[in-house]
């Protein structure tokens, strides 16, 4: 039989407190900063007795590795005593924009974007700015760093996220035959750097036939419309590289219908549904970009700038870096269940 003790309020609470700055302090050392600074500004998060009010922003919800960012970035609010509004950027430029206007015409602790596309927020994130806003780029860039001064950029190296699948996809097929990448959103600065990683790879390889490469906007409607077409042109297609996890299943569906699923495919986001599929071999690879660590880093971020004052430098002591790079591993059968358990926890 197990008893159950029940703590004094005031006991819980302190207990609480006590967990959640744990758990905050090792997320905050898993972006390299120092483990005692790490528990010492949770410590002085956890004093000031005033929740923090911050808006969030990212692509579409639409998008599972935006919707499990939402839940990342609100899960280490609360460990962090920050209260998370959410401006759905809806898969479209044009809503976005509609969006962070209306966030820019009110008040907030701190915020964090990611832009649909690039360039097409940067009037009313300057405003923020201005105001004396922290504004934390996640993902893809608003502006180049150079013209927009945010207080950090945390992103994955997506040249490295596309030349690593496109590699495993490469490898799969002996270095010869015909391939198709089918890309995101043009304007999405992490869509580039893909599209290059991709591009890397292929031209070492003169055996290798690129198909096609249009752009499907994250869209799993839009893919499966493209791939309709695709599979009735061309014949042999050996495999096939998406810009994101979503993409690259809807495809599969269609493939499947078509009873061609000898087709290898690869994608990004490492998002749960892709865990499945590489362990059940509807998908060869794909590769992490860590949606988690990328929110709960710039919950992080934001805490640190009005707690302890934290100013973008050069990543020395009390600065943060203007770029900081958060990476993910690719993930083969042999290590998407350790994946899974990570993304479950909101760790990477």
């Amino acid at each position: 039989m197990t008893s159950h003790v029940r703590l004094p309020s005031a006991k819980r609470r302190r207990l609480m407190q006590a967990v959640g700055a744990s758990a905050a302090a090792a997320l905050l050392s898993g972006f390299g900063i120092d483990p005692a600074r790490a528990q010492a500004a949770m410590e002085a998060a956890g004093r000031s007795g005033k929740p923090l009010n911050a808006a969030f922003s990212n692509a579409g919800l639409q998008a599972t590795w935006c919707a499990q960012g939402k839940r990342a970035a609100e899960y280490w609010g609360k460990l962090f005593n920050v209260n998370v509004t959410w401006f759905d950027g809806e898969l479209s430029a044009t809503k976005q924009r509609a969006a962070i206007d209306d966030m820019a015409s009110r008040k907030w602790d701190f915020v964090a974007i990611q832009a649909f596309g690039i360039g097409t927020l940067t009037a009313p994130v300057n405003k923020m700015i201005d105001a004396g806003t922290p504004v934390i780029d996640m993902d893809t860039l608003i502006a180049p760093l150079d013209q927009i001064n945010v207080h950090s950029f945390i992103a994955p190296d997506n040249e490295f996220m596309g030349a690593s699948v496109t590699q495993a996809l490469v490898d799969a097929i002996g270095g010869k035959g015909n391939v198709i990448m089918t890309q995101g959103a043009l304007g999405h600065t992490g869509a580039q750097g893909r599209a290059r990683g991709f591009n890397s790879i292929v031209k070492k390889y003169p055996d290798i036939k690129v198909l096609d490469t249009q752009p499907a906007d994250w869209d799993v409607t839009k893919v499966a419309r493209i791939w309709e077409t695709l599979l009735t042109k061309y014949p042999q297609i050996d495999a096939a590289y998406f810009h994101n996890d979503d993409m690259a299943l809807a495809a599969y569906n269609v493939m499947k219908a078509h009873n061609r699923t000898s087709i290898k495919i690869g994608g990004c986001d490492a998002m749960p549904p892709a865990l499945e599929a590489v362990s059940d071999g509807r998908m060869l690879a794909t590769v992490r970009n860590p949606s988690c660590r990328i929110h709960g880093g710039a919950i992080v971020a934001g805490v640190a700038a009005l707690v302890s004052g934290e100013k973008t430098g050069n990543g020395g002591s009390g600065t943060i870096p203007k770029n900081i790079v958060a990476d993910g591993p690719v993930v083969t059968k042999a290590n998407a269940p350790g994946m899974m358990w990570m993304e479950n926890h909101f760790l990477i």
